[in-house]
């Protein structure tokens, strides 16, 4: 009778709990609902228990008109974004391996085309804020960070054990150090640098040689040292690696406050103009030259400006063995018949010189191969673009000035483009284009004066750079910025770059090749509108953009009421602060109803980075 009793009261007691665990899960789900704020609520109850930086604020813009977002939308307005997985913390969209195991792209590994861009279908889209890693800080500022950062914001130390012999970097408590060396200038990028300065004969060994050599591509640049090194000669680089067994290599170098950018040489031209750089390096960045009819070293011949050099420091120019002596005489071979000459060779290190005019060309053999481009190739065409195992001659123009053109940096920023012409601007449009952005770069200023110190902004990004002028009149600033034109319209780019600056081509319809956290200021002139006429999400694009902006960034929005009123409705769930609204200054009649909206994105943790960090 006992046993009786006491497994009647067993079920009783399991009947209660079951009834109980019902009404707490029917709970939280009734909570879970209600706005969709778990996650991001809890991080950020979490960060402000940490003691850390929480901006508060709340939506400004529940009564603002949702036009622009039914017009975009369908009449659904977004009220909160839920955040992605912690494992997802430096995810790229464009270039995620694990896309292309999920859709199974059948992509040739020897070509590096699974290192190209494979955006994901909308439906395929994150639509999810990306959290920080966990003990996330603000960044270390320019130009401290060049040499130091903190070990949490880039949780990988296999480069510093990996390349420990080679000073890449070197982990030593919270943070991580960069002595400045490389793969080949183990004793620091400032020597190497001086050495090839003392190669080209260059006043000084200063290799902006008196600044007529301002722009650089550094192709498999590591953690970007070389270009880092660069910036105190006054020469900016492009840093460029893919998002390869080393793929945190450009992740360290934005975190550094160091121009770079992800791509690979592949199969499609790198997103830049011709005759864009005066110096492509490659160091040890073990590219095989010779694949394909030449077509990598082709591409190199593309973006060089006329009497632009190639350094290049590996085995092949020095070695002896039998593989390393048939590699360097093929090469020899290959850029002799491109019309290139050695400049100076010493060491383990060769530079060659490009002409400056089309007449070596014109002397060579019929069926010499690789041929000269057909006259119909445009040599500016990059987006998606295929590379071509061409020779691309210089324009009329070109070829009878003898060179670019153009004015040493940094009389260079404001001298007149000579491709300006190419666009049918006239020497008036240009410099009315420059005065007015200067006029809109103190106004910004001017707004964003109560939160910002001199140090607080270091990578910039415009993402619609038209001529460049918004980057030019930051010149007394310390920043560089990432100047992107627009896939589809007008490619301006070769002019920025003919103005000593740096830049890609982009579609804001696709996520950008960055890591997530990597620009402190983004500036987004009529970028929405322009999305709009695309029939793209202006959504997506809000979550890009906190995606590859880092905590307390700051954003400039340039463009009409309607989108600015837009955007307000989403600062919540974005965790973005308003900072400051103006009426713009019309210059014409397209501006009217121009709208300036500054924000700043708050800080916030995950409960899943807070308990880590506990």
């Amino acid at each position: 009778m006992a046993r009786g009793r006491g497994d009647g009261e067993q079920k009783k007691r399991l009947v209660t709990w079951i009834v109980v665990l019902a009404i707490v899960c029917g709970c939280l789900y009734i909570y879970s609902r209600k706005g969709g704020t778990s996650a991001l609520e809890y991080g950020s109850k979490s960060l402000r228990k940490l003691g850390s930086s929480y901006l508060g604020g709340e939506d400004d813009g529940d009564e603002a008109s949702n036009k622009f977002g039914e017009d975009l939308q369908d009449g659904v307005m977004l009220k909160s974004i839920p955040v992605c997985d912690d494992g997802q913390s430096e995810l790229i969209p464009c270039l995620d391996r694990n896309l292309i195991y999920q859709t199974r792209l059948k992509l040739d590994l020897s070509l590096m085309e699974h290192y190209e861009r494979h955006c994901p279908a909308p439906e395929r889209h994150f639509n999810c804020l990306i959290p920080p890693p966990p003990g996330y800080k603000v960044p270390i500022k320019w130009p401290k960070s060049r040499d130091v950062v903190w070990k949490e914001n880039i949780p990988h130390t296999h480069l510093a054990s990996e390349k420990s012999d080679q000073n890449w970097m070197v982990v030593k408590g919270d943070k991580i150090e960069f002595p400045g060396g490389g793969t080949h200038f183990h004793y620091g990028a400032d020597k190497y640098i001086a050495a090839i300065a003392n190669m080209l004969n260059f006043p000084k060994n200063i290799l902006n040689n008196g600044g007529r050599l301002r722009t650089v591509l550094d192709v498999g640049c590591g953690v970007a040292s070389f270009g880092g090194y660069l910036l105190s000669s006054n020469i900016i680089a492009m840093s460029l690696a893919p998002n390869d067994v080393h793929q945190n290599q450009i992740q360290f170098a934005l975190e550094r406050g160091i121009p770079a950018h992800l791509g690979v040489l592949g199969t499609k031209r790198l997103p830049y103009p011709s005759r864009s750089f005066e110096l492509a390096h490659c160091s040890r960045c073990r590219i095989d030259w010779l694949q394909r009819n030449g077509i990598l070293l082709l591409e190199l011949d593309r973006l060089l400006r006329p009497g632009g050099y190639f350094a290049y420091s590996s085995p092949e120019a020095y070695a002896q063995d039998e593989e390393d002596l048939r590699i360097w005489k093929e090469m020899s071979a290959l850029v002799e018949r491109m019309c290139w000459k050695i400049a100076a060779k010493r060491n383990q290190t060769v530079i060659w010189v490009k002409p400056l005019t089309n007449d070596c060309y014109m002397e060579r053999e019929p069926g010499t191969q690789p041929p000269l481009c057909k006259s119909d190739d445009d040599p500016d065409a990059v987006w998606g673009v295929p590379m071509e195992a061409c020779i691309t001659p210089y324009s009329d123009q070109n070829h009878k000035a003898r060179g670019s053109g153009l004015a040493p940096w940094p009389a260079r920023l404001t001298a007149l483009p000579p491709r300006l012409a190419d666009f049918g601007y006239s020497n008036e449009m240009f410099e009315k284009d420059m005065e007015v952005w200067q006029k809109r770069v103190e106004n910004y200023w001017n707004l964003l004066s109560p939160k910002i110190r001199p140090d607080t902004l270091r990578n910039v990004m415009d993402m619609k750079a038209n001529l460049g002028s918004f980057a030019a009149a930051l010149k007394s600033k310390d920043v560089w910025v990432m100047n992107v034109v627009p896939e589809d319209g007008p490619n301006t780019l070769k002019i920025i770059y003919d103005r000593g600056l740096i830049g890609t081509v982009h579609s804001w319809c696709e996520s950008f090749s960055t890591y997530p956290r990597t620009y402190d200021l983004l500036h987004a002139w009529t970028v929405f509108s322009d999305i709009k006429k695309k029939g793209c999400s202006a959504v997506d694009l809000l979550t890009e953009m906190d995606r590859i902006l880092r905590p307390t960034g700051f954003i400039i929005i340039r463009d009409k009421r309607p989108v600015v009123e837009f955007v307000k409705k989403h600062l919540s769930a974005l965790h973005w602060e308003a900072v400051a609204t103006a009426e713009a200054e019309g210059e014409s009649e397209q501006d009217e109803d121009d709208m300036v909206f500054i924000i700043q994105k708050k800080l916030w943790l995950t409960s899943e980075s807070f308990r880590e960090t506990e």
